[in-house]
């Protein structure tokens, strides 16, 4: 039976083992989406208010570039996480890069786009600070709670 397999990834380590997890422990035939979710600043970067602070302004030019390295470092990840898969075994038509800009936030994104058909979802765990983590929580624990009706594999 073919699964759909939802592998959310950024350019982390923690990322990098959940491709490698995926390689070890699924069928080739699975279809495997590598999945991100790119942070928006585009409505910041095209503000242009008296009231911005003039660090901000100063600054501006440097800051907007942030999204574009953001995704350019996404796709250098996605592409060596798809040489992972290559190398198991998985057929290329079998796996799939999307990319999308945050919408809702980076954890409901991510729950979003498994409820459009996967079977399981498999993630890396962050290792937040213990109170950074009580007070905001991690992308892959609100995935986890979040995700009601969804598989979900968290990988250390």
């Amino acid at each position: 039976m073919k699964h759909k397999i939802l592998v959310a990834i950024d350019e982390s380590e923690n990322a990098k083992r959940a491709v490698e997890f995926v390689a070890k422990t699924s069928l080739p035939e699975h279809e495997i989406t590598l999945f991100s979710v790119i942070p928006d600043t585009a409505a910041i970067c095209e503000m242009n208010s008296p009231e911005l602070t003039p660090h901000f302004l100063a600054h501006q030019v440097e800051f907007c570039s942030m999204e574009d390295k953001k995704r350019e470092l996404v796709e250098q990840a996605a592409q060596k996480a798809k040489a992972i898969l290559q190398k198991a075994g998985f057929d290329e038509k079998n796996i799939k890069i999307k990319m999308v800009n945050r919408k809702k936030g980076i954890a409901r994104d991510i729950i979003n786009e498994a409820h459009t058909g996967y079977d399981t979802v498999v993630m890396g765990k962050k290792g937040l600070s213990g109170i950074k983590e009580f007070f905001l929580g991690s992308v892959s624990q609100k995935v986890l709670h979040g995700a009601e009706d969804l598989s979900v594999l968290l990988v250390n």
